[in-house]
This record gives structure tokens, C-alpha cells and sequence, in this order.
């Protein structure tokens, strides 16, 4: 099939070099220039793992194409993919759809015969009735579909979720367009992906409900974490516990930081936002935000108590200061309250990220990058675990604390406290008896 991606971004990039690497022909379409000159240099804006060599492949059997050219882009494909950036707009949670609105009528421009004009951003429900309203304007309802085909990929294992999906979802009222998006999608379907079709406005809310989901589960354990330690119990053995329940599951029960990235922060803003539009009160989602809000507060003031309240010429590492491991993503993570807060009581931090050095922090006269955990952990008084990459789950602590002994907050339980307590460290953990 010809397809056309709009958004050369997180969800634009993988779904075009995977839908490439299925047979189809795909182009890849950004109003960015300098973007789209490094891709058709082989150089690649994100870190996603594989994505690189995933471009390149099929990049180079010519199935992969980069342009700014939306009219070239949208007359010589069948299916177009907004992959558009949604972010929070306002201080009461609302999607920003202003990037989604603008491309639909820059395409309906140049729509020249039938077309597939299909939601991957994640949108609030009624988005896809407005989009064809927009459309409408400009071309007969017969020469366009419009249909929502939420994305669920997870940053760090984007390829893997693509090419092996829990399942595909695809929100259409009109047979054709189901019939259509379920031919594409059917070499995931032959290897096991469970494809379910609904209703536009069933599939943009059910992207809006999981990601709601799965934000009440980690927000839960985390509360429970903090009951944990009041009370001498493990939290990784009630976590066991409650996730050995099939109705419960045991994903997204782990104790950490404040959830963060792209999604969950944003999504369950926007939909308490769409629950006051239809008069509908979101109470649970409400206190999962407001929880995960006094988590960031919470931990952060944890580091405090951890220096005992003397934060002022303390030396701090922070391994790892991306929301989660396998990315570069910066968006809502923990490290970005936690950091300014230390730096600005006077202690002076290092930090190490596989991922890079964090243009977030370039202003911060005492925030520095370290190349290596050698160099970050070096004379410093507290070390931080803040991000869980592969690297930091077997440390050799002591050849790190040769020259100076320092404290380790594990903020991921990578380690035992046991047998931290018995090489001699000052030990912390979450949900846990240090």
C-alpha cells in the first residue's frame, strides 16, 4: 500500500519505518527542513533502540522516503497518518489540537482521489467528527474517510510493540475504511495481534481510558509504597502478591518516581478536561493526578532528609534522568523538579545518562554532565538512582566509593538493602526497610 505520515516524530518515525518494513511504500512528511534533511542523511532526531537501522534499510530499498512536500506526500498515497504532536494547551488540562487542525486542512487541499485519513496522535473523542467537518469544506464526503487507529507504544520498546501489538484498534464507521486499515495491518493479525474495530469515538477514548489505566496503577503502588514503609512490610512482595490476581495483573505495579514522558501526564489531564466538556466528574483521575503531583514533592523532599536537611555544598549524582530507561525522553520526568531543587538549595550535582547530555539543565551553573558513572561518582556524598538502564542494575559500589563513602538513594529497588547494609553503605530505598 502507498501511505503517508504525517509528523516525523516519536510515533511518526517508528510507524513509518515499520509500516515500510512490511512492503509498503511510505512517505514520511515533516514541515521541519532541518529534520528531514538529517534523515535523508541517515542521521536520526530521537533515540529509540533499532529505529536507526530500521530507517536505514528501508531508507535504502527506496520503500522509505522523507520529504516537506504534504501535496507530493498525500496524492500519491491511500492512507494518510496524522502523527502530529497533541500537548497539554492550559492550566485546566485540554488537549492542544491547533498542529492536528492545521495539517487536516493543509491535506484536504490536495486530496485528488479517495483517501484514509487516519488519527495516530492521541486525540480527545469528537476529534475525528471535527476533522471531517474541516475537510468537508473543501471535498465531498465521498472522496475521504476519516478514521481513528490509536497508537500504544511504549518509548524504549516502540519496534517490539509495533511488530507485536497486545492489539490493533481501529475506530471507523464505514465498513471500507475497517475492511482497508485491517488489510494493512494484517501481517501483525497472522502472527497473533488481536485486531478489534469500534466506532471513532470509541477508539480516541479507549487510547485516553488506558493510558488513565495504567496511571492509577502506578500512582497506586506508589501510595502503598509509602504505607509500606510505615508499616515494616516489602512492597515488592505485595506488588508479587496483588499481580498473581489475573483481574489485576502484575504490569505496571513497580514503585518509583512520579510517573512522566509524553503520554500519561498529559492524557489524564486531557481527559478529566473532555469529563467537564460532557458534564462528567472524573474523580479518580483527578486524585491520580494530584497523587502523582505530591509524588514528585514527595521523593524529592526524601533527598532532604537523606542529607539530613544539609543540602548546601553536598555533592549529588544523579544516574540516569530520563522518565525511563531506553530514551532520551525528558518530558515531565522527576529529575527535572529534583535537580533545580538541590541546585538551588546550593549543593552541586553531576549527572550520567546513556542517552546524553540534557539541554534542561545548561543553565544550571553547578549541573554537570558526566561521561562516564566513574567520573559521576567520584568524591561526591550522594548518589542517586534515578533511572533504571541496564548499566546501573550491577554497580561495583565500592570501587566507585573508593574515594569518598557515599549514600545511595535507589529510587528504581535495583539493589538488596541487605546486602548494602552489609558492604557498608548508608542505603535507601522506596517501600522498603533500609
Amino acid at each position: 500500500m502507498k501511505i503517508c505520515v504525517i509528523g516525523a516524530g516519536y510515533v511518526g518515525l517508528v510507524s513509518g519505518s515499520c509500516f515500510a518494513d512490511l512492503g509498503n511504500f511510505v512517505w514520511c512528511v515533516d514541515k521541519d527542513k532541518q529534520k528531514i534533511d538529517m534523515l535523508n542523511n541517515s542521521q536520526i532526531p530521537i533515540f529509540e533502540p533499532g529505529l536507526k537501522d530500521l530507517i536505514n534499510k528501508n531508507y535504502s530499498s527506496g520503500r522509505l522516503k522523507f520529504t516537506t512536500n504534504l501535496n507530493l506526500a498525500v496524492k500519491n498515497s491511500d492512507i494518510i497518518f496524522i502523527c502530529v504532536g497533541t500537548p497539554t494547551s492550559n492550566k485546566k488540562g485540554s488537549a492542544d489540537l491547533r498542529y492536528v487542525y492545521k495539517v487536516v486542512a493543509e491535506l484536504s487541499l490536495y486530496i485528488n482521489k479517495f483517501k484514509i485519513i487516519v488519527t495516530k496522535s492521541t486525540v480527545p473523542v469528537t476529534t475525528g467528527d471535527k476533522i471531517e467537518k474541516i475537510i468537508l469544506k473543501k471535498k465531498r464526503k465521498k472522496l475521504f474517510e476519516v478514521v481513528s487507529n490509536p497508537e500504544f507504544l511504549r518509548e524504549g520498546e516502540a519496534i517490539r510493540d509495533f511488530r507485536f501489538p497486545d492489539r490493533i484498534v481501529i475506530g471507523a464507521n464505514s465498513k471500507i475504511a475497517t475492511k482497508k486499515l485491517k488489510s494493512l495491518y494484517d501481517p501483525l493479525i497472522k502472527k497473533g495481534a488481536i485486531f478489534f474495530s469500534t466506532n471513532r469515538r470509541g477508539a480516541e477514548l479507549i487510547k485516553y481510558a488506558s493510558n488513565a489505566f495504567l496511571a492509577t496503577k502506578i500512582s497506586f503502588m506508589n501510595e502503598i509504597s509509602n504505607l509500606c514503609e510505615k508499616t515494616g512490610v516489602n512492597v515488592e512482595d505485595v506488588s508479587i502478591g496483588i499481580g498473581l490476581d489475573k483481574r489485576i495483573g502484575s504490569r505496571f505495579l513497580r514503585v518509583g518516581p512520579a510517573y512522566g514522558g509524553s503520554c500519561f501526564p498529559k492524557d489524564t489531564k486531557a481527559l478529566t478536561f473532555t469529563g467537564t466538556l460532557f458534564k462528567t466528574d472524573l474523580s479518580i483521575i483527578k486524585s491520580v493526578i494530584k497523587s502523582n503531583e505530591k509524588r514528585r514533592i514527595f521523593l524529592t523532599e526524601r533527598v532532604k532528609k537523606i542529607l539530613s536537611n544539609k543540602i548546601k555544598n553536598k555533592k549529588v549524582t544523579f544516574l540516569g534522568v530520563t522518565f525511563k530507561p531506553n530514551t532520551d525522553d525528558m518530558r515531565q520526568s522527576s529529575s527535572l523538579l529534583m535537580i533545580p531543587y538541590l541546585h538551588e538549595r546550593g549543593a552541586k550535582i553531576n549527572y550520567y545518562d546513556p542517552s546524553g547530555e540534557k539541554k534542561e539543565f545548561s543553565r544550571l551553573k553547578n549541573v554537570f554532565f558526566c561521561n562516564d558513572i566513574n567520573e559521576a561518582c567520584e568524591k561526591v556524598d550522594l548518589v542517586i538512582i534515578h533511572t533504571e538502564w541496564d548499566e546501573f542494575k550491577s554497580l561495583d559500589f565500592k570501587k566507585l566509593s573508593r574515594k569518598r563513602k557515599f549514600k545511595i538513594y535507589d529510587m528504581r529497588n535495583l539493589y538488596s538493602p541487605q546486602d548494602m547494609k552489609k558492604q557498608g553503605f548508608s542505603y535507601h530505598s522506596i517501600g522498603r526497610q533500609n
